[in-house]
């Protein structure tokens, strides 16, 4: 979730317009001194140590918490393993230190630090760059206890191509892990050319290579079914949660049969797409790309050989000649999963819900800003209708008058600022994944959205991409810069967080803190609006949102 916060706005066409819960967090979660004088933090080499499958790991303990970073769930995956499937760690003897986060996987340097208002919203942790990136993460309030906590397993946003488990402070799972005695898991795996280039069409040998990125995190998902008995987790009990690009690699999870099992609740935040790669696409990039590097099919073991520096470079090429442009069923630009007939059968919700995870219960939803505009862009708060208008012309061409019409009489009273903020693929491909998953009559369905405006930098970033993050996982605190810290932020918080914590603990996020949730199986279009004073509403942006999936779905326009 870094340089894609750029290209997010370019491609929804909004840089160029410019020319019974206590009310707050209990103290329990907050970061407060222990009484008793007690450490916050302690560390040492008789404490915080489990078992896993490979060998002893050691953590520490942070305000109770037990806490472990950076355990190998893979082996390394560059040279001969690069682009193959992942496999096991080799066992290592004695105890393994956990006590911080692991490598990430390379890609594109970080850019958005060049854009203040970004930077200081969302102060990325941008960690360093190896190809032995298959690290996970651990948050659990007892190891060794037999007891059989849900387990909340976090992926990453980021597109495909970016991001990491430690990239922003709202993914720590501290505070997440003592409101609800839940165990918090999350993840790095391979990205962008390292996990998505189909090769192939190049030798048998990379015939998983499309995929091998979503295969890591099913290998990270084994782990868990293997391990996490020692961290205080039931692996019976598995909840996958992501957002943005974090919430589309749930949703193709739910489609990988080689998944099938080892999650068994999914909730996918501010995804936006129901499809991903045809091999068509995807070898296309790879042809560009192999030409840069100057490797055919003769010698395409070399490829195995040159430098992720090189690779980079070579991708970098292979997307500025491809475009932004999205070809009929391909759900977004660039390298992503590929759909093989073998890994991944077919689009994770194209035409239909995968019937791999029919049974599987699902929480779906949406920021209502998606595509904020005014983010480091303050002049186009003064926007008038006929700039907005105009905008609308300038992207939709001859429809735009009568797009802006739809979406003015759907949202009659808000800034035009705020109007260029809806137009994104989020909110409509929430709610059509909500239905072509309740049609399947198999599990419940909830589908919510994050209303609530930070009040930092004026007000103006309002309910933004990756806004919500921080109160699913009791992080307000953590994340001032989004939140305020305020005492409404904390409240709703603990709403949001225990709505999710309510979720994973038994497939339904109602709990006495929130008015009631009706599934979307009881009352189609059902939505809870989660704001200051939470409510629910009934498909509340309904003439909008069926223009919207026109657009970003049927690619009508």
């Amino acid at each position: 979730m870094k340089n894609n916060r750029r290209e997010f706005l370019q491609k929804a066409g909004l840089l160029a317009t410019a020319t019974g819960l206590a009310s707050a967090l209990p103290a329990s979660v907050s970061a407060a001194p222990s009484p008793q004088g007690k450490p916050v933090v302690t560390a040492s080499a008789n404490e915080a140590v489990a078992v896993t499958t490979s060998g002893k790991v050691r953590g520490y303990i942070r305000n109770g918490i037990y806490t472990f970073k950076g355990i190998p769930y893979g082996a390394n995956t560059a040279g001969k393993n690069r682009f193959m499937p992942p496999v096991k760690p080799e066992p290592w003897a004695g105890v393994k230190d956990c006590l911080v986060y692991g490598p990430i996987s390379p890609q594109k340097i970080n850019t958005g630090w060049s854009q203040q208002e970004y930077g200081f919203l969302y102060q990325w942790v941008d960690g360093y760059q190896n190809e032995d990136c298959l690290r996970l993460n651990v948050w659990s309030q007892g190891i060794n206890d037999g007891k059989k906590r849900p387990v909340m397993f976090w992926i990453h946003g980021g597109g495909f191509f970016s991001g990491s488990s430690q990239e922003h402070p709202s993914y720590d799972g501290e505070n997440l892990s003592k409101l609800g005695d839940v165990v918090v898991v999350s993840i790095n795996h391979r990205l962008n050319i390292f996990g998505y280039l189909d090769l192939a069409d190049y030798g048998s040998q990379f015939a998983s290579s499309a995929n091998v990125g979503m295969l890591d995190i099913v290998a990270s998902l084994e782990w868990v079914r293997d391990n996490i008995g020692n961290f205080g987790g039931d692996k019976d009990n598995v909840t996958i949660f992501g957002q943005s690009g974090g919430g589309t690699k749930v949703i193709t999870l739910m489609a990988m049969p080689s998944a099938k099992g080892l999650f068994h609740r999914a909730i996918s935040q501010s995804n936006s797409i129901v499809q991903v790669a045809t091999h068509e696409y995807a070898t296309q990039i790879t042809a560009i790309v192999l030409t840069e590097l100057g490797i055919s099919k003769e010698n395409i073991d070399k490829i195995q050989e040159v430098s992720p520096l090189q690779l980079l470079a070579a991708l970098a090429v292979a997307e500025k000649k491809m475009g932004g442009a999205v070809p009929s069923g391909v759900g977004r630009s660039g390298l992503q999963p590929v759909v093989d007939g073998r890994i991944l059968p077919a689009h994770p919700f194209d035409p239909t819900a995968s019937a791999i995870s029919a049974h599987i219960p699902f929480m779906v939803g949406t920021t209502r800003n998606e595509a904020s505009a005014s983010i480091d862009n303050a002049p186009l708060e003064n926007l008038d209708e006929e700039g907005l208008k105009k905008s609308f012309s300038d992207k939709y061409g001859a429809n735009g008058e009568s797009f802006y019409k739809v979406i003015r009489k759907v949202h009659p009273d808000v800034k035009p600022v705020e109007i260029l903020s809806f137009l994104s693929a989020q909110n409509p491909m929430a709610y059509l994944q909500a239905e072509r998953k309740v049609a399947q009559n198999a599990a419940p369905v909830y589908l919510y959205m994050f209303a609530w405006h930070t009040p930092v930098l004026d007000g103006r970033p309002r309910s933004f991409h990756c806004s919500e993050i921080p109160f699913a996982f009791a992080n307000t605190n953590r994340c001032e810069n989004y939140t305020g810290d305020s005492a409404e932020a904390r409240k709703l918080a603990n709403q949001m967080a225990m709505a999710w914590i309510s979720f994973a603990r038994t497939g339904n996020p109602n709990h006495n803190g929130l008015p009631k949730w009706p599934s979307f199986n009881e009352q189609k279009g059902a939505m809870m609006i989660f704001n200051n004073q939470s409510t629910v509403r009934v498909d509340p942006d309904h003439e909008a949102r069926e223009l919207l999936q026109r657009i970003f779905y049927n690619k009508e326009v």
